[in-house]
């Protein structure tokens, strides 16, 4: 509740500031009445969210009010209120900040309006060669493609976009498939349109899975008590159904010819209010001290919590984060909240790599462009 009362503040004191030092005097009243229905329809979607009303389009009005006119009136409100600051010493410091916090919000209009339009249509190919003397010699060049929060349902409508990721991926020719977890957004039935697209991904050694938060279903309103549980279960039977190995705190070995990898698959584990359900230990009961083992773990912060202190695991991958879809050079948000939250990260012989993933609860994306992971294994030359 205190989140929701803070949301709520943020939301109204840029309007009230705007409204008393430049529109209550200067317009009209259809204007002054207008001024205040984006607020409101805001408002209007968080309550409905309260009541337990998740409708996809409500999700999408939300997020378009919040992006093109919350966070820009936020943004021309700081700007503005610190040229203000500065011109109680310098009195023309007050209109170069009016001015300058004019700018700042168009230019984050357009950041918007370019991310909800196109910029979750930049589907992008990044490749990481990770050199380890522990991997085996007959793994030395294996190539495994990692794919992360697909978000399915937000795809609904576009699903020539997930057909173009699934032939880029086989393009690629990959030996193996990870997928890391966050298929749906919140129910089963996000999966209609896609039951004959996904199952179409293609590696020699398969595709491995695991559940990220999204995927247990707690995110939607049902009307029977196990309709969480229900919904996960159908997610799962119908991932095994596209030929997706679902690993729920357990492993697997890939083997070349005497040589082996272990593939270790844990449930969510993440810190409130995303559940945690992994078993790190029972996952890798079984795997011997000199196997090469990846993890696949969905919230990274697991990785720092419990995969570096307490194992030799030497990859883990992970996702998420989706950099919370927006970048700005090395900038993003998402590091106020992760430590580890895109890319690669290395202490001694333990390395993390968190994809930025492919979709999101709202088809937005500036920066963080959606991405397909090519990850190399080496030894050392």
């Amino acid at each position: 509740m205190k989140f929701i009362v803070l949301a709520i503040l943020i939301l109204t004191l840029p309007d009230l500031y705007i409204w008393f030092s430049f529109v209550r005097g200067n317009v009209g009243l259809v204007w002054k009445i207008l001024y205040w229905v984006p607020l409101l329809a805001t408002l209007m979607c968080i309550g409905f969210a309260l009541m337990g009303v998740h409708q996809p389009l409500l999700l999408k009005l939300f997020f378009m009010l919040l992006l093109c006119i919350a966070i820009p009136k936020l943004l021309f409100t700081v700007v503005s209120l610190a040229g203000r600051g500065v011109g109680l010493l310098l009195p023309a410091a007050a209109k170069i900040g009016n001015w300058t916090g004019v700018a700042v919000s168009f230019v984050s209009i357009g950041i918007f309006i370019y991310g909800l339009t196109s910029g979750w249509k930049e589907l992008v190919t990044k490749e990481i060669t990770v050199t380890s003397a522990d991997v085996p010699e007959a793994f030395n060049g294996y190539r495994l493609v990692q794919l992360s929060d697909i978000h399915i349902g937000t795809f609904i409508g576009n699903e020539e976009f997930v057909q173009r990721l699934v032939k880029e991926v086989n393009d690629l020719h990959p030996d193996l498939i990870v997928f890391t977890g966050d298929l749906v957004n919140s129910s089963a039935d996000e999966l209609d349109n896609f039951m004959e697209i996904l199952p179409q991904l293609r590696a020699k050694d398969g595709v491995y899975s695991i559940l990220g938060n999204h995927d247990y279903c707690e995110y939607h309103h049902y009307d029977t008590p196990d309709g969480a549980r229900s919904n996960l279960r159908e997610v799962i039977r119908r991932e095994r159904g596209f030929g997706w190995d679902v690993l729920l705190n357990e492993h697997r070995f890939i083997h070349r010819g005497t040589d082996s990898i272990a593939i270790i698959g844990v449930e969510n584990e993440g810190k409130p209010p995303f559940p945690s359900f992994a078993d790190l230990p029972k996952a890798m009961k079984g795997v011997s001290d000199d196997v090469y083992k990846i993890l696949l773990s969905h919230d990274p912060s697991h990785w720092r919590r419990e995969v570096l202190p307490e194992t030799d695991i030497q990859l883990t991958l992970s996702g998420h984060t989706h950099a919370m879809q927006l970048m700005i050079g090395n900038f993003s948000p998402a590091q106020w909240a992760y430590r580890e939250w895109g890319g690669a990260y290395q202490e001694d012989k333990h390395m993390l790599y968190v994809s930025l993933g492919i979709g999101g609860t709202v088809p937005f994306r500036f920066g963080a462009w959606p991405e397909i992971n090519v990850i190399t294994l080496k030894r050392p030359e």
